[in-house]
């Protein structure tokens, strides 16, 4: 099964909002941080949880 969900472009996205909530004056710099610290550790586990499955060729004269 292929998919096209990009987990850095997830995230890129979800720090975006968090950052423009921030400036907006909508949540509080400590909720900016938890916030951060929680889309970080969502982001790691979402790559651990990643098959490894597809794997890039290897070009020619590549030790194994």
């Amino acid at each position: 099964m292929t998919y096209n969900f990009d987990p850095d472009r997830w995230y890129e996205n979800e720090l975006f909002l968090i950052q423009s909530k921030y400036k907006a004056g909508q949540i509080t710099k400590r909720e900016h941080d938890n916030a951060v610290h929680e889309l970080d550790r969502k982001h790691i586990s979402m790559w651990e949880r990643l098959d490894g499955s597809y794997q890039l060729p290897e070009k020619e004269g590549d030790a194994p």
